[in-house]
């Protein structure tokens, strides 16, 4: 077993963003939306876990380089039927960033539902509407550095 060698590759810009989605109850979104969430506001927690979760990366996922961080930004916005999840991830490195943007989102979304489970169970304790979906990079961009380090195009 072994890792990708990167050592021939040329530091480049990277930057990832991903999305994500978690439907929830009409009953769990009043009261995101009203400040009634016995554990505190899930979408403040959840844009901190996910920039927490981005640094964390390469011990959760078994082949990911450790890569400097250089931006991270998490962002989650109401919707009617759920919490969309937006993370932003940027680096100057020799590899990507997808893996980065994608756990963010993943654990920021896994943060909402552990604090909005309480309200999202029936009464048998199951989750009839709770529902983690779409998870994707929906942009990636790499920019070659020019011989001062700076991206091409600045």
């Amino acid at each position: 077993m072994k890792s990708i060698d990167i050592t021939q590759k040329n530091v480049t810009e990277r930057t990832a963003i991903a999305k994500g989605f978690i439907k929830l109850s009409k009953e769990s979104i009043l009261r995101i939306k009203t400040q009634q969430i016995e554990k505190g506001d899930p979408l403040s927690v959840a844009e901190l876990k996910a920039i927490e979760a981005v640094k964390e990366t390469p011990h959760a996922i078994a082949f990911c380089h450790t890569i400097p961080i250089d931006f991270t930004e998490a962002k989650c916005e109401l919707k009617d039927d759920g919490v969309e999840v937006t993370v932003t991830v940027k680096s100057e490195a020799k590899t990507g960033v997808e893996m980065e943007a994608l756990y963010g989102v993943s654990v920021a979304l896994l943060n909402i539902w552990d604090m909005v489970k309480k309200y999202e169970k029936d009464e048998n304790g199951q989750y009839p509407f709770t529902e983690i979906r779409s998870i994707k990079v929906i942009k990636k961009i790499k920019r070659a550095l020019n011989n001062k380090g700076e991206a091409s195009g600045k």
